[in-house]
């Protein structure tokens, strides 16, 4: 029995049975009616309010991580060499290989020049490619980071120690992190929620979405695009809404009783899980139905409703933030190109460069920008050297480029230099834990204090390593 049971048993007591006539329940009671109803809304709510909360006042209250799974090639998009064109077709120079591992080709490979045009762009003038003219309309709003490495050359453990700060599997990942630390504003929907487009799925797997050793309750869920956004959430025939309340609350009085036997957390995260699918019932199938917004939003994202695409996601994602989701991200797997460099580029961007910056430019003309964190990025870079005959490159962890936008991040910018031929960082280098750290910072944690005790210590998305880049500070 809780504290607030006794107390109105005890108050009960005390009354002569014969005076408790409905004006006395209403004068006496009115406050305890008032508590329950409260405490059912405060009860949902509190399943998304933070535990923890920023340490410090946040510039970014959301996030929007546009992972570009396989990676893209720096040098066709963001990282124009003129000594790489002078030099195609020669091998590179013997000091620059000192101590390099290729993924799949020789090291003394031959050099590739860029295959694509660039051009200035903005007042900010920032050298893009010819592939990307879209986001060349949004650049001024954009941190573009050129000196990112990381310390992993095939995609699988690249990409989990870019989204978990380990190449291990088994971490959370950074969207189960923020969720952990803030919570979400999303009563009726995930705390993190997950697409994905392209080829195939990300090679890391659900790991990139994981919540590791922290509570299921923060992983990411993944959403579909076609059908219900979650398998098995409409009721099965007949099963009408009142037959599901029902075995929902006779599933729910079991968990409770589980719950109270053994204390095991993971009961709670269950019982959340079901409550929230029953609510989802309801508000995801507006959410994923898109024809509902203006024929003009759909034409600026190239988004066509009922259709998987890359498009409709970006467009899902503002629709997701609009409505409290803490953290959304979308996987294009589709940038590993050891050949076909060229069809596959054009491809790639013309499935994504358009979307990508409508959702730019649709997040700053609703006043959301400022406070949305958008980031954009693969788990490695190409090589300058060739693969596949004359139009692939291999993996490349030295030297690769991501962007940042909104939330914070200084726009307009260009942070980091590569060498003559993209190989290696000569300025301003950024790892994996220090773009980790600097998201975290944004978002009003120190990454240092963001932690959660298991096996005897305590962990963090950065593990023991990261600085926050304070040149992309705003």
């Amino acid at each position: 029995m809780n504290c607030q049971d006794r107390y109105y048993r005890q108050m009960y007591r005390q009354v002569d049975p014969r005076l408790v006539a409905r004006r006395w329940f209403l004068q006496q009671c009115g406050l305890g009616l008032g508590a329950i109803a409260l405490g059912h809304l405060l009860g949902r709510h509190a399943e998304a309010k933070p535990l923890r909360g920023p340490h410090f006042a946040p510039k970014a209250k959301r996030v929007i991580y546009l992972f570009m799974a396989g990676g893209p090639s720096h040098m066709e998009l963001f990282d124009y060499k003129p000594q790489l064109a002078k030099y195609d077709g020669t091998l590179p120079p013997p000091d620059l290989l000192k101590g390099y591992r290729a993924a799949f080709i020789n090291p003394n490979s031959k050099l590739l020049g860029p295959k694509f045009k660039f051009s200035r762009h903005g007042q900010c003038g920032a050298e893009l490619s010819e592939l990307l003219p879209n986001l060349a309309t949004v650049v001024d709003d954009i941190a573009i980071v050129k000196s990112m490495v990381t310390d992993a050359f095939n995609h699988a453990p690249a990409q989990i120690l870019m989204n978990t700060g380990s190449q291990q599997y088994g971490r959370p990942s950074l969207g189960a992190w923020v969720t952990y630390g803030l919570g979400s504003e999303a009563e009726d929907l995930p705390g993190f929620i997950v697409f994905s487009s392209g080829t195939k799925g990300p090679s890391g797997g659900n790991s990139n979405w994981g919540s590791g050793f922290l509570p299921t309750q923060y992983q990411g869920v993944q959403f579909r695009t076609g059908g219900d956004p979650v398998l098995y959430l409409s009721n099965p025939p007949g099963i009408d809404d009142a037959t599901q309340k029902a075995t929902l609350d006779t599933l729910t009085a079991l968990n409770r009783l589980r719950l109270d036997a053994t204390g095991d957390p993971e009961i709670t995260t269950r019982i959340q899980s079901f409550e929230l699918s029953f609510r989802m019932q309801t508000s995801a199938p507006e959410l994923m139905d898109i024809s509902r917004e203006p024929q003009k939003i759909l034409d600026m994202y190239g988004a066509e409703p009922g259709k998987s695409s890359f498009a409709n996601n970006c467009l899902l994602a503002r629709r997701l933030i609009e409505r409290g989701v803490r953290f959304v991200q979308l996987f294009h797997e589709a940038w590993d190109q050891h050949g076909n460099l060229v069809a596959d580029l054009k491809k790639n961007c013309q499935a994504t460069d358009k979307p990508t910056a409508a959702l730019l430019r649709d997040l700053k003309q609703r006043g959301l920008l400022d406070e949305t964190l958008v980031i954009w990025g693969g788990e490695f870079g190409r090589t300058p050297m060739v693969q596949g005959g004359s139009d692939g490159r291999d993996h490349h962890p030295n030297a690769f480029t991501i962007w940042m936008a909104g939330g914070g991040v200084k726009p307009g910018i260009t942070l980091g230099e590569t060498d003559e031929f993209g190989f290696n960082v000569v300025r301003d280098r950024v790892h994996v834990h220090d773009l980790n750290a600097t998201i975290l910072h944004l978002l009003g944690f120190d990454h240092a204090r963001l932690t959660y005790r298991f096996q005897g210590r305590d962990f963090r998305l950065t593990d023991v390593h990261g600085e926050v880049v304070t040149k992309l500070l705003a």
